[in-house]
């Protein structure tokens, strides 16, 4: 759905831009525009003094027109930072062997697949994340290790624990991880 509304609004924005650019363009360049386009000499501005002092008298002009314009750039910010998030499974089908299947919160499996993880030697937090299809997923997994924890070691054991415990009992054929490691901030010890 995000994809299509996306793919909606970017080609609205393009056909609008274009349409406006070029029509700008046109009449910059002295060639021939519609008669109803606001600009069709070359020397038009875009907002003239008449009309930028048309509003001076009006206290709340100005104010209005910074609002909304702060409003649109917000939205907008909104909008990037919203292409950025990916989007959580909420659902996994969990195979009974017998042909027929039940669903599984996907929320349940990252709470339970990050409290294994966290339960591992060296591991202080553990994250995880679903993704994919439901019928195929694949997880994120994000592991804080303790300052001594050796990260191959850490990485093995979520391999074949954590993540082969998850995968054997949502009964997947396979369940592709992505793990991001980094250490706990600690303090130095001081020596006496």
């Amino acid at each position: 759905m995000l994809r299509t509304v996306n793919r909606v609004l970017t080609g609205l924005a393009g056909l609008v831009l274009i349409a406006v650019g070029g029509a700008v363009l046109a009449a910059g360049a002295g060639l021939s525009v519609p008669s109803w386009w606001p600009w069709t000499d070359t020397g038009d501005v875009l907002l003239s003094r008449a009309r930028r002092e048309r509003w001076h008298d009006h206290g709340w002009w100005w104010p209005t027109v910074i609002a909304a314009l702060a409003v649109l750039v917000l939205l907008a910010l909104w909008w990037l930072l919203a292409q950025f998030r990916r989007a959580r499974l909420a659902e996994v089908l969990v195979d009974s062997g017998d042909g027929e299947g039940a669903l599984l919160r996907g929320r349940a499996l990252e709470t339970v697949l990050a409290g294994e993880a966290e339960a591992l030697p060296g591991v202080a937090r553990a994250q995880a994340a679903l993704h994919g299809r439901r019928t195929t997923p694949a997880v994120r997994v994000s592991l804080a290790l303790e300052p001594h924890a050796s990260p191959a070691e850490a990485l093995a054991l979520l391999t074949t624990q954590a993540l082969a415990h998850a995968r054997d009992s949502a009964g997947l054929a396979a369940l592709p991880a992505e793990a991001r490691l980094h250490g706990v901030k600690h303090r130095a010890r001081r020596v006496s």
